[in-house]
């Protein structure tokens, strides 16, 4: 009875990186500005300052989305989004990212807990990979994905959350699914998702009103939290 019991309260488990699981310090803004300057928009200019609320209010979202919307053509959207990755590698070369404090011992912990962990990005795969070699992450998880792992289409769709439960396996249900991330479209591909728990957390883009005005089911000082959610729901 206890093996079938533990196997019923077994989930995959979802988790952004930045802003959630991964600190950057802002790496996605200083980026930006180094991508946006590569495309001749410059500082201080009001292009510049509205291009950079664009990509403060979608945090979360796939990056290369955001440089369609902000550059039109799918030419420059695309040299934005080489320029940001070259920008935002060498700052993570810089040594400027660090676990969010905890994050580590929460995915350990998770699962040796039977749960199923999957990290998941906005960031195109050369930059998650950089990410990942720079904490020694590699291993860290059971899969890693980012946007063009799940045919495209990053946040705000259910896409990875999706493509997580398909290659895993991990659960019958998609209900089984817990999504945690710091952004308001984490809480949106979660929902969208069908996902049972979708954690918002405060380490990161957005406050506590964004995250439950966009479908969080709980929302936790940290990520570092998540272990003892899901033993109370248990």
């Amino acid at each position: 009875m206890t093996d079938s019991k533990n196997r019923q309260n077994r989930h995959l488990v979802v988790l952004d990186m930045a802003g959630t699981t991964v600190a950057d310090g802002g790496l996605v803004e200083r980026a930006f500005e180094r991508a946006a300057e590569r495309l001749g928009v410059e500082p201080g200019t009001p292009g510049h300052a509205e291009k950079l609320r664009y990509v403060r209010d979608t945090m979360g979202e796939s990056k290369i989305s955001v440089f369609r919307h902000l550059f039109g053509t799918e030419e420059r959207a695309r040299l934005a989004n080489s320029a940001f990755e070259q920008a935002y590698a060498e700052l993570v070369d810089g040594g400027l990212v660090s676990e969010v404090p905890g994050a580590r011992a929460t995915i350990e912990q998770l699962r040796a807990d039977g749960h199923t962990v999957a990290l998941t990005t906005g960031f195109a795969r050369v930059t998650q990979d950089a990410i990942l070699d720079a904490l020694g992450w590699r291993d860290l998880a059971d899969l890693t994905l980012c946007p063009a792992d799940a045919g495209g289409r990053g946040r705000p769709y259910p896409d990875m959350v999706l493509a997580a439960f398909l290659r895993t396996g991990a659960v019958a249900d998609v209900r089984e699914t817990v999504v945690a991330g710091d952004t308001a479209y984490d809480m949106l591909s979660g929902t969208r998702a069908g996902a049972g728990v979708v954690a918002g957390v405060l380490t990161g883009a957005h406050d506590r009103a964004a995250l439950t005005g966009h479908g969080a089911t709980h929302v936790l000082d940290s990520v570092a939290e998540l272990p003892f959610l899901l033993g109370e729901s248990s």
